[in-house]
């Protein structure tokens, strides 16, 4: 993910708020964590008044905590009031991300604008141009109705002076499904019938006012109960950091973890299955085509968005279900707790709560290791287990999938991949096609939501290039 001050805000938080976890000083000093980022004569905020950037952090940290805003039922009710609810949670919800609403109110409602380069001219063939009435031409320059526009751009078409510009709104147009849109009073609401939890509209929110939900209360509660915790850490974790990946493990059981298993030795497992599963259905019965299945927003556009292209669908689990279920078998008492890359996983979590408990973000693990000052160089590292095969490690990557399935195959050259490098809209409209007419240019789709593949979800902390540089050393 780029760095931005948005982004910088939301690590600031995480970092002080997993400082006050593992300090077990959370329902006594979360209160004033707003007052401490944001005291008085700061000179540094960025809306109106400290009252506002106080407020605007309060629901980000009651988000932080594992709430949507609109849990709140009472505006009185302090952070700490939360806090003791998260520690005393059970159950998890399918809604996993949330707008704040008091750091959503700045982008504009209707995307068409007329700059001042208008020149109020005789023609107006924008107003002849808009079917809806939207236009009016006053004394100096044209102005769009909000209410009457429905952003067809037929009036930015037919302007001479190009006085009528685009101006998108970043969620919205980031989003490939439209699960987001606003209300009457121009905030954003994320639609979770539509959502597909890949992320996009959180990286492209320029006022950070959409967060995911966490569960890092809920991961030290078990860790204070005496249960055995276990990380489960996805491949893409190998560039994350600038310490050798062992170190980093290392760091990882640092925080109290029991264990620490790579997913790359569950998605060994994925790879036998999807390459049987390719050869059955496609070599063997004649099935135009197959896709992946491991990515999980492309499962969510799937279910919610595509069903007709689910019959092409590997049936396959991915590499975070594998290497749980092998957790529980081991230990059925184990906690599993996946370290992943993209909130994608923490929804996908919750279609698999039988075997994986929580996910926790890079983002997050990275919080934990500054709140605990862990210095990942000084560590000894842990070896990586010798029996997974280094392909499995590739998955981080986009094509990594397909390698994988044509680097165990029988025959490589019967497989003939088209590879999706990050959902969007043209690139659904495109598989939309391929399910209806039940071909594809190739027979083995492998589909990746983030450009790049997982080194680029939404929750990584490094730039994507250098971390796929440091993740090919493992893969051999």
């Amino acid at each position: 993910m780029a760095i931005n001050n948005a982004v910088e805000i939301r690590r600031e938080i995480l970092a002080r708020l997993a400082h006050l976890i593992v300090k077990d000083e959370l329902v006594e000093k979360i209160d004033r964590l707003p007052i401490e980022m944001r005291p008085k004569n700061h000179g540094t905020n960025i809306r109106c008044c400290v009252h506002k950037e106080r407020a605007v952090l309060k629901y980000k940290v009651m988000a932080l905590l594992g709430f949507n805003v609109y849990d709140e039922t009472d505006e009185l009710d302090p952070l700490s009031h939360y806090a003791r609810l998260a520690m005393e949670r059970k159950d998890k919800t399918p809604v996993m991300m949330t707008v704040v609403d008091e750091a959503c109110s700045s982008c504009v409602k209707n995307k068409y604008i007329v700059t001042n380069l208008c020149r109020a001219c005789v023609a107006r063939p924008c107003t002849y141009a808009c079917k809806k009435g939207a236009i009016a031409v006053g004394e100096k320059q044209a102005h769009i109705d909000p209410d009457k526009c429905v952003s067809c751009g037929m009036c930015m078409e037919a302007c001479p002076f190009h006085a009528i510009i685009y101006q998108p709104v970043p969620c919205e147009e980031s989003c490939p499904v439209g699960a987001i849109s606003k209300d009457e009073h121009g905030v954003e609401h994320i639609d979770p019938e539509k959502c597909i939890y890949c992320g996009k509209c959180m990286v492209a929110c320029p006022f950070g006012a959409i967060f995911e939900k966490t569960f890092l209360i809920d991961i030290f509660r078990e860790m204070k109960a005496g249960k055995r915790v276990v990380a489960m850490v996805a491949p893409s974790l190998g560039g994350q950091f600038k310490a050798d990946y062992g170190k980093v493990l290392t760091g990882i059981k640092k925080l109290g973890f029991a264990d620490v298993v790579e997913v790359a030795l569950g998605a060994n497992e994925t790879t036998e299955n999807e390459r049987e599963e390719f050869i059955e259905r496609v070599a063997e019965e004649g099935q135009a085509f197959m896709t992946t299945s491991c990515c999980p927003s492309w499962m969510n556009l799937v279910r919610k968005h595509i069903p007709e292209i689910e019959p092409y669908v590997s049936t396959t689990y991915s590499p975070m279900v594998y290497t749980a279920k092998h957790v529980k078998k081991q230990d059925p008492e184990a906690v599993t707790v996946m370290v992943a890359p993209c909130v994608g996983k923490r929804s996908e979590s919750y279609l698999y709560k039988d075997v994986v408990d929580y996910v926790i973000s890079y983002e997050e693990l990275d919080a934990l290791f500054k709140a605990t000052e862990t210095d990942l160089e000084s560590l000894e590292p842990t070896v990586l287990d010798p029996n997974i095969a280094g392909h499995g490690r590739g998955f981080a990557m986009i094509s990594g999938v397909t390698q994988s399935v044509k680097q165990t195959a029988p025959d490589p050259d019967v497989i003939r991949e088209v590879v999706i490098d990050g959902l969007n809209k043209q690139v659904i409209r495109q598989l939309k096609q391929y399910a209806k007419a039940g071909q594809c240019p190739g027979n083995f789709i492998e589909v990746m939501s983030c450009p790049g593949g997982c080194v680029n979800g939404c929750d990584t902390i490094n730039n994507p290039k250098t971390a796929a540089r440091q993740i090919l050393p493992t893969t051999k």
